[in-house]
């Protein structure tokens, strides 16, 4: 995965991957490889939806 790689980002490239694998444009040789790289991307937005949420629960106590 890409260092500096925003949540939109990885989003929109999850998005892709889907796309390509309900389109069958994924060859069953390359499954394998974006399924990997599909998760991830899911990883790294769950991570990222987890810390912001930390985030948003200190302000709010602190308000």
């Amino acid at each position: 995965m890409q260092k500096g790689l925003t949540y939109e980002e990885a989003i929109n490239r999850l998005e892709e991957i889907a796309h390509q694998m309900e389109e069958n444009e994924i060859g069953i040789d390359e499954m394998a490889k974006h399924l990997k790289e599909a998760q991830e991307l899911l990883a790294f937005c769950k991570k990222r939806l987890y810390a912001v949420d930390e985030d948003i629960q200190k302000i709010m106590e602190n308000t």
